[in-house]
């Protein structure tokens, strides 16, 4: 299975939050081609989520997991620390009061 590229994924990400009209927008733009992405939902009262995609050992799929969790200072904190650590990593912003992100769609969650 082809992988899709990292500015690929990104942009059809924001197209279908637009589709909803979640409003996000690129925190970090991280190397096109291979750089992990991260994204950080914002409820917009203080609280955030920052979610990462991890491999599922037992299923062999990749899914997205919480990375972060808590007051939005925390959770920047912990993305700050993660792009210390790798400086092709892309972080996306996601504002939304109901806690929509739609990782969990298709086309999104694998």
């Amino acid at each position: 299975m082809t992988r899709l590229t990292a500015d690929f994924w990104v942009g059809a990400y924001l197209a279908r939050l637009r589709m909803y009209n979640i409003p996000a927008f690129v925190v970090t733009h991280g190397d096109d081609t291979a750089g992990a992405v991260l994204i950080k939902l914002n409820t917009l009262d203080g609280q955030a989520r920052a979610y990462q995609r991890s491999f599922d050992i037992m299923s062999g799929e990749r899914c997205w997991v919480v990375l972060a969790e808590g007051d939005e200072q925390s959770v920047d904190a912990a993305l700050a620390k993660q792009r210390s650590f790798d400086p092709d990593l892309w972080v996306i912003e996601v504002e939304d009061r109901e806690g929509r992100h739609l990782l969990d769609e298709p086309g999104l969650s694998d």
